[in-house]
This record gives C-alpha cells, structure tokens and sequence, in this order.
C-alpha cells in the first residue's frame, strides 16, 4: 500500500501514474496490433466493422470503468483517514454493486444490441460481422468488471503496479491469441474476439487474485457487508457520477458514430485507426488524471487541502509538457503509423486519419487539464459539475452529428472533440478556482 499524502508532489504523483499509464498504453497498442493483424488477414472492410461496434462496446465498459473509479473514491477516503473499519465496509459494497452491474449490463446488452446496430445506421454490408464480433465482446464484460474493480480497489490504496503486470501479461497473451485465431485458425474476426475476452479473463484473475493473496488486511469480512449510514448512498452517487459521465460522453459518441458511418467504408476505416493511435496519444495526459484522482481522495480523507492546490498545480504543469512532445511525434510519424495500421495507402482512409490526427493533437493543450481538473473535482467528493462538463461534451457531439459533420463532412467530425474540451475545460476550471478544497476534507457528505 502507498501512502500519497507524504512526499513531494509531482514525484508522488508521476510515480503512481506511470504503471497506470504504461497499462493503459500497453492496452492501446494491442488494440493497434488487433487492427492490424485484423486488416491483414481478414481485411479493411472487418476492421471497420470493428469499429462500427467500438462505440457500443465503449460505452458499456467505460460505464463500469468509471462507475468502479467511483467507487474507490471512498475506499482512498477512508485509506487517507485510516479508518481501515469503513475502508473494508466500502470494499465489500463496491464487490457487491459492481458484480449487480455487470450481470444486468451484459444481459441488457445482449438482448439489444442487434437492434442498436441498425438504429446506428451500420452498413449492411459490414453489419452482420459486427454483431458476430460485439456479440462475443459483450459476453465477456463480467471479467472486464472484474478487472476493473479489483484494480480500482488497487489504486485506492495506492498500489497501481499490480494492475499493469496483469495487463502486460494478458497483452502479450491476446496478441499470439490474435495471430492463433485469425492467422492460423482463420477464425476471422470472431477469433478476434475471442482472443480479447479470454486475455481479458487472464487479467481479472491474476488481478483479482493477488488482490484477494495479497491485502487480506482490507478484504472485507461476514459483519463488513453490514454498511455504515449513508455508505451506498455515497458509493452509487459517487460510482454513477464516475460512471455515467463516460457513459454521456459514449452516447454523444454512438450519436457521432451514425453520422460517420453515413459518410461509408472508408471514413469508418480511417476513423477507427486515428481512434486507435488517439487512444495511445491521449492515456499519456489521462492518466494522470486518474491519478488525481486518488491523491486528491487520500489527502482530503487525511486532512490535507495544502496538497491537493499543489498537487493540481504540478500535474498540469506535467500534461502541457507532456502534450508539447505528443505534439512534435503525431506531425512527425503520422503518415507512416496509418500506413501500417490499416495495410493500406490508399489516400482516401490515410489523409483523413493523419487530419484527425494532427488537428486533435493541438487541443491536447486543453485536454489534459481537463482530466486533471475534473478528476481532482471528483476526488474531492464533488459530482455534479464533473457531471455538467460531460453533459456538454455530448451535446456538442449531437450537435456535430446534426449539423457539422453534414456541412463540413470528416473534417467537421475532427473538430467536434477539440470544440467540447474547449468548453469543458472551461466549465471544470472555473469550477476548481472558484471552489475551497477545505470545505471537503474528511467529510461523507454529498457535497456540490
């Protein structure tokens, strides 16, 4: 266990960030390895039809993503404060709500999702390929679940090596499960699909497992399942603010999903790769944002509001600098990475993926503190303005869908997200500035 209220903050912090971003790097870089040993084999139009589906997909596991780094907002609360009684008590409510969660998420899903494919308007051509691949994907979302609570309880109390080791194991893992299955097996995008839930069941094991070896000493017991007043009304405000500003910020991307697949094949293509080396591009700044959020809860349970203004200081210091090196790669070597993402030249999916790429690059500058102010806002037990800026970010979404990309065709799709951050970034630091970190130390309360 790591304590984040001693030491200086910016090493604390890049410290206990760089395992969390290595693991969410080592995820986007499979993903570009799928897409590619997926164009390879089985061709551009399977690619897209993987990305016709990413956003349905996205908008379910980012919604237990978040909904579990909710949740451990309390556990880093309690951690913080040392009450090792409450921590245990929120362990066991966090166990109990996300198993609930991922059961009526996948059979809901399940039930639906062919329906949801045609409503999104998917091309017919690729539409019975994506539902072969969602289908299996959607199947696996218990052991997603599993992951993520058992390493968001992790990162509560500080610990955000484990998480990556397992990742980088189940990584290595669903790559040769790639090459196996569609290269050798020629299961064609069914096999990968395959491969992605059984490295996914390979991670929820090992992470669950050292978690359950490892730290019996916050595993909850028989009488921990008894909770304190007011516990799950803090852990589902806290874990559904979480959760469901991914999932809003999701539905404004399924939205903006319709409207590309309107514009065919080639666009859906080439959005799927600039969103794979997007994905990459931007953990680097996300990440920390994901570490605020537990500094931010542990200092807060232990008192520590002096921490929490240096502690944001320093981390946006960090993304700039972060961004400014991001920026000088994407105009470098982006050409040459789409070229073999999609096994294509064909300037038609390449120059609208390099475009996408280079214009959302420069907004990065607004990006990352975004994610370092809405999840310092959220450590800090505040939910509704977190909220409100995601809110946003879907309404400018429907917006593009509606009127932008109709105008101004792929390039007005490359421009909705730098337009939403503008605003959101806006909307979150406005509300950071103006706020009193003090006013939320050691309190349960839900506080706005």
């Amino acid at each position: 266990m790591k304590d984040l209220t001693k030491g200086y903050p910016a090493k604390v912090i890049i410290m206990f960030t760089i395992p969390i971003m290595l693991g969410y790097i080592f995820q986007q870089l499979y993903s570009l390895v799928d897409s590619k040993i997926v164009s390879e084999y089985v061709g551009p139009e399977a690619l897209a039809a993987i990305g016709a589906t990413a956003v349905v997909s996205n908008v379910i596991i980012g919604f237990i993503n978040g909904l579990t780094q909710g949740f451990a907002i309390p556990i880093a609360n309690c951690f913080g404060a040392k009450d090792m009684d409450r921590l245990r008590k929120n362990v066991a409510g966090t166990i109990l709500l996300t198993f609930s969660v991922a059961v009526i998420l996948t059979i809901l899903s399940l039930v639906f999702i062919e329906d949801i494919l045609i409503a999104l308007g998917t091309p017919i051509e690729i539409r019975q390929d994506s539902l072969d691949y969602v289908r299996i994907i959607l199947a696996g979302i218990i052991f997603t679940a599993i992951y993520n609570c058992s390493s968001n309880i992790l990162r509560a109390v500080g610990n955000s090596k484990v998480s990556l080791y397992c990742l980088m194991v189940a990584v290595v893992a669903n790559i040769f499960l790639d090459i196996l299955f569609v290269k050798y097996l020629e299961k064609g995008i069914e096999g990968a699909a395959y491969a992605t839930i059984i490295a996914q069941a390979m991670s929820a094991v090992l992470c669950a497992g050292y978690l359950v070896s490892e730290y019996k000493e916050i595993l909850p017991k028989l009488q921990d399942f008894v909770p304190y007043k007011g516990m799950y009304g803090n852990l589902i405000t806290t874990g559904l603010s979480m959760g469901l500003m991914g999932c809003i910020v999701n539905i404004g991307t399924v939205i903006l999903q319709s409207a590309i697949n309107d514009l065919g094949t080639n666009i859906i293509t080439a959005h799927t790769a600039a969103r794979r080396v997007f994905d990459i591009m931007s953990v680097t700044v996300y990440t920390f944002g994901i570490a605020m959020t537990t500094f931010v809860s542990q200092n807060i349970g232990a008192g520590r509001a002096d921490r929490v203004r240096q502690g944001v200081r320093h981390a946006n210091i960090i993304v700039t600098v972060i961004t400014t090196v991001l920026i000088v790669l994407c105009y470098s070597f982006a050409r040459p990475v789409f070229e073999w993402v999609t096994s294509t030249k064909d300037p038609a999916i390449v120059d609208s993926a390099v475009m996408y790429a280079k214009i959302s690059i420069l907004f990065f500058y607004v990006l990352g503190p975004l994610f370092v102010f809405r999840c310092s806002l959220q450590g800090m037990g505040r939910k509704i303005v977190p909220l409100i800026s995601s809110i946003t970010e879907m309404l400018v979404k429907i917006l593009s869908a509606m009127f932008l990309v109709p105008a101004f065709a792929y390039k007005g799709v490359a421009f909705t997200e730098p337009i939403s951050w503008v605003l959101m970034t806006i909307i979150l630091a406005t509300a950071y500035m103006t706020g009193n970190p003090e006013k939320y130390v050691k309190s349960d309360e839900i506080v706005e």
